[in-house]
């Protein structure tokens, strides 16, 4: 391995896309109907108290109006709905158009097989250059046992088998 001081945007999305994530998305009810976006950078942050934490780009027009509702569900993607991590990345667009959800006991989108899901209040913010890092207090949450994740490897999406294919072809 050769080290580099190249920090050109390119560069550093390529080493960082060598770690897997998943894809989830943050959804709330809002005044003017469900809104929600796609959000790669989510983590788990403390079990006490219980917290999570996820970063949206500060461009989002979506972050503003969920911080607002000050309620939302982190909704995490199971391989089978990779349509839904790009259908909710898009701007401009009614990204609820053909999507199933019910509400999580504080009234936000649960999407339909999610493979998890995580009800949360906004705790804090924090500046994190070109994104926000956000924490939030976990109220409620559920998962299935019966499917894998949705990952993002290297730039695409990917389930567990197909992430070691595609490291394995590197």
């Amino acid at each position: 391995m050769t080290a580099t001081s190249d920090l050109a945007p390119r560069r550093l999305r390529d080493i960082f896309g060598t770690f897997a994530s998943g894809l989830t998305v943050i959804t709330s009810s809002t005044p003017e109907g469900p809104a929600g976006f796609t959000c790669q950078s989510f983590a788990s942050l403390s079990l006490e108290p219980a917290l999570v934490t996820f970063s949206p780009a500060r461009t989002s027009s979506t972050w503003p109006v969920l911080r607002a509702a000050g309620s939302f569900t982190v909704n995490i993607l199971p391989a089978e709905h990779q349509h839904l991590a790009g259908q909710f990345a898009r701007s401009g667009t009614d990204k609820f158009a053909g999507v199933s959800h019910t509400s999580s006991p504080l009234g936000n989108p649960i999407l339909d097989d999610a493979l998890a899901w995580i009800d949360c209040e906004l705790h804090a913010e924090y500046d994190g250059g070109d994104h926000t890092i956000v924490v939030a207090s976990v109220r409620h949450l559920s998962a299935r046992t019966d499917a894998e994740p949705l990952l993002f490897f290297k730039g695409r999406y990917a389930g567990i088998s197909q992430a070691r294919l595609l490291e394995a072809a590197s």
